[in-house]
């Protein structure tokens, strides 16, 4: 089925990528402040979702001051994913926000969600990811979204089977990561495919990879996509949506960016324990020092003395330690801009 010229967006929304481990709340809220029009939870499993895991749980806390958030489900089991559903669609954050979609995790090449049945191993069925999605559907009653990728490797294209699939069993759109599962996340992005996917659906199609800059994105709304997803391009640039429309990220420096995050984890570290009181949640110390080697760490990349930031956050045990560095680092890459070298 083609789609009406009427449904072809002419200014694609920009959202953020569900990525494991980055896209929680104080990370979704900084790229809702930065420009994103919606945004999507790490990908959270519906067996321990459908079990009430509580870690499990915890992965779809929202904060004060999101909006429009979709939760990413994962998994193979139809029982089970209609379970995670009701549980999703029952969530309530704690500002009274709910989500607005739910979305099937049909594209991640993870081997531990690939040995699953889960994630880009659906991609060689679209029957089942079909039946997926109407268990979705039917579980929460909510708008249900697939997000996938082009088919297993190049000249294996099941894209267009699972659109289809998921337009006949009750879905509003497809996420399309436009590289094959055997990519990852390197190497070029197929285009050409994904206009096609764009005119042989009546769904609602976003686009997903390799958009880091104005061209990129514009290179993909020029596919006619409704959306354009980014991921890895927002790690170390939350504010990169208010920069692919033609304006400036309000964020600043590394420091700033660094410490609008800190802020943000340490109020979600707090609400996490108090509305959560059976999960293990990591000590303030521990927590900060976790994030800043892994994530925070990037908001330096590229700047003088990033090597000697990294080496020392990744040394750091405590918040004050973390706090110290930042405000070393801080000055001192202010005096090499306003020093006699500076250019």
């Amino acid at each position: 089925m083609e789609r009406p010229a009427s449904r072809i967006a002419s200014e694609p929304r920009l959202l953020l990528a569900p990525l494991a481990g980055f896209t929680d709340a104080p990370f979704r809220l900084m790229c809702l402040e930065g420009g994103a029009d919606g945004v999507f939870t790490e990908m959270v499993s519906a067996a321990g979702l459908s079990r009430g895991n509580v870690p499990t749980m915890t992965l779809m806390e929202t904060m004060p001051g999101e909006h429009d958030v979709s939760c990413q489900l994962f998994g193979s089991s139809e029982s089970e994913l209609a379970a995670a559903a009701a549980a999703a669609r029952d969530y309530e954050g704690p500002d009274g926000l709910r989500f607005t979609s739910l979305n099937l995790n049909a594209g991640c090449p993870v081997p531990k969600v690939l040995r699953s049945g889960s994630g880009a191993k659906l991609v060689n069925d679209p029957a089942k990811v079909g039946r997926l999605v109407k268990a979705m559907v039917e579980g929460a009653g909510l708008p249900v979204t697939v997000k996938t990728r082009l088919g297993p490797r190049p000249g294996e294209n099941r894209v267009f089977e699972i659109a289809d699939a998921a337009a006949e069993a009750g879905a509003c759109g497809i996420i399309v990561h436009a590289r094959y599962v055997s990519q990852c996340h390197s190497g070029p992005v197929h285009l050409d495919v994904l206009a096609d996917v764009v005119r042989r659906t009546a769904l609602r199609v976003a686009g997903n990879g390799g958009v880091v800059d104005a061209a990129s994105c514009r290179a993909m709304a020029a596919t006619g996509v409704d959306a354009i997803m980014v991921g890895r391009g927002a790690l170390a640039r939350p504010d990169i949506f208010a920069e692919l429309r033609g304006g400036r990220g309000r964020f600043g420096s590394g420091g700033s960016l660094f410490r609008r995050h800190m802020e943000l984890l340490l109020a979600f570290r707090e609400q996490l324990a108090r509305r959560h009181p059976r999960a293990r949640v990591l000590e303030a110390d521990a927590m900060a020092c976790l994030k800043a080697r892994t994530h925070l760490c990037r908001y330096f990349a590229g700047r003088p003395g990033a090597a000697a930031i990294r080496a020392a956050l990744n040394s750091a045990r405590t918040l004050g330690m973390i706090y110290d560095i930042t405000r070393v680092c801080h000055f001192d890459l202010a005096q090499r801009r306003s020093g006699p070298m500076a250019t």
